[in-house]
């Protein structure tokens, strides 16, 4: 069976590959669950064993509007080639390919010294190898900003993903971070100054 679009014959390969192209869109776009995006085992069960290369597909029609999927592990980053049982437990989802500035993100809705706040945060966690107890960055934080701010921000990082915390009151860099934050250019930026 060939369609015709647009005087253009495609094959049924061709016409399957759109529709899951399509489909694979949809799905990232589109939030479903509290955390924005689809974990790796929902994408297989709906577009195939072979998602992955969807995902490639679309990424390349992403990379024209300065978007991507980002695939974030539960693990953190891997280096090697990711196992079917990592990519089933990721979470995929579409972000800006290039950083954004600090005035597109005040147009978001931040304010400036919640970004001074979560720069600080996740810069204290990284120093010390990833993890940081929650009374150290506190206090920190208390020296430039008042308590009730820096107790709102916190509690809000950790809501939203940027941070996680431990029943140790242990703080972590969260799957947001992880996806949406260069993490070496920040603190490049950090160290620069």
């Amino acid at each position: 069976m060939e369609e015709d679009w647009g005087g253009e014959r495609l094959s049924e390969r061709e016409v399957e590959i759109d529709r899951r192209l399509k489909r694979a869109s949809q799905l990232l776009f589109f939030q479903r669950h509290r955390r924005p995006g689809i974990r790796g085992w929902e994408l297989k069960k709906i577009l195939g064993k072979d998602f992955m290369d969807i995902i490639g597909l679309l990424n390349s029609e992403l990379d024209r509007l300065n978007l991507q999927v980002k695939v974030v592990f539960e693990e953190g980053n891997i280096r090697d080639k990711p196992s079917e049982e990592q990519l089933d437990r990721a979470r995929f989802f579409v972000t800006i390919k290039n950083p954004l500035t600090a005035s597109d993100l005040m147009a978001s809705g931040w304010r400036i010294d919640d970004l001074a706040a979560l720069a600080a945060s996740i810069a204290l966690i990284t120093s010390r190898q990833g993890r940081a107890p929650r009374s150290d960055i506190e206090q920190i934080l208390r020296e430039k900003f008042p308590k009730w701010r820096v107790d709102i921000n916190l509690d809000r990082f950790i809501r939203i993903g940027y941070l996680s915390k431990d029943e140790h009151d242990m703080l972590y860099i969260g799957w947001r971070s992880r996806a949406e934050i260069d993490q070496k250019t920040l603190m490049e930026l950090l160290l620069a100054k």
